[in-house]
């Protein structure tokens, strides 16, 4: 294959352009410069997992121990995202409950393990997503000891990050897709097997992206289907154009807080296994102005809340930010009318 392992027959095609993001290796100046203003990079060379690039599904299967794993089964090869609390609400304009996309369900890993080596007699494609905890076995303690925590502090120190809050197991089969979303959290993206190409979109292309409502179980998920955008609903989808990568074993994403982000195990590419490294965004010290793109979804989202929980119903949020904008605040109206 080309590349060192992948070709772009092995990629998805949509509409939009894409750019490179940066690859740069662990020692070149430019990757700190790079995660001290909030852009992405994958960083190569950094040794961050390489204790764990041994882990494919049969040394897991024999080490990883007895605990209780997440995996989701989806219908077809998306995996989208949802919030498990607010399934209960009830959605503005819906005839009936939300119905998730995927099904999480929770086994064993050996149960897992015969699920993806079975994967061609079954209708349903799986995805493990769990964060490591107590409960692996010591080999995997090991390894995860080892990671090349001096490296990943640093970063977490020089840039002021909170505290870690976690470290998730992804274990993906070929062309599975996680689509479009953004997190509040600083994360380093480490891949250990296989391969995945991400797509990534900065905050100032929020509303290109159109993302759900905050009360809706899809929160910070984009709306727009990539695969077959609805231009007439999402026009400024149009305008959108994106950062990509393909990283492999070995390779180090930073994934910055509020950029929006696409992954897809390749396809025809077997199973990829990842490592995420979850922190605390830095609290902002002072107030600067004008406000970084994050900033400003971040008010967004405050906004959107605050009103959200004085009012008490999502059906009178809808009418009541209409009511607020519309009219008032639209874009042919630069300048208020005498």
């Amino acid at each position: 294959m080309a590349n060192g392992g992948w070709s772009k027959d092995q990629l998805r095609s949509y509409s939009f352009d894409v750019d490179q993001i940066p690859r740069l290796k662990v020692d070149d100046s430019r990757v700190d410069q790079l995660i001290s203003h909030g852009q992405p990079v994958v960083i190569t060379d950094s040794r961050l997992v390489e204790s764990a690039l041994k882990w494919n599904l049969d040394y897991l299967r024999s080490n990883i121990g007895d605990g209780i794993f997440n995996v989701y089964e989806s219908p077809n090869h998306l995996f989208k995202y949802y919030d498990e609390k607010k399934l209960d609400k009830k959605l503005p304009g819906s005839n009936g409950p939300f119905r998730p996309p995927t099904k999480r369900l929770e086994m064993k890993f050996d149960e897992f393990y015969d699920f993806m080596k079975k994967t061609t007699e079954r209708d349903k494609r799986i995805y493990l997503q769990q964060g490591l905890n107590d409960t692996v076995g010591q080999n995997i303690v090991r390894d995860f000891l080892q990671f090349n925590w001096k490296w990943v502090r640093g970063q977490q120190i020089r840039n002021n990050w909170g505290p870690q809050t976690s470290n998730l197991l992804l274990i993906s089969q070929e062309g599975n897709v996680t689509p479009c979303h953004y997190d509040e959290q600083e994360n380093f993206f480490a891949q250990v097997g296989g391969y995945k190409r991400v797509i990534l979109f900065p905050p100032s292309q929020f509303d290109c992206l159109y993302p759900y409502p905050v009360y809706h179980p899809h929160d910070r998920q984009s709306q727009v289907n990539f695969e077959n955008p609805d231009y007439k609903q999402f026009p400024k989808f149009r305008d959108v154009r994106g950062l990509e990568s393909v990283v492999g074993p070995g390779d180090v994403l930073y994934l910055p807080s509020y950029w929006f982000h696409h992954f897809e195990t390749l396809i025809n590419g077997g199973t990829a296994t990842s490592i995420t490294f979850w922190y605390k965004a830095a609290a902002a010290e002072q107030i600067v102005r004008p406000f970084k793109p994050q900033q400003k979804m971040v008010i967004m989202r405050n906004i959107e809340k605050m009103v959200l929980e004085a009012l008490g119903s999502e059906e009178e949020l809808i009418p009541f930010m209409e009511s607020l904008v519309l009219g008032r605040y639209s874009s042919d109206l630069r300048t208020v009318k005498s």
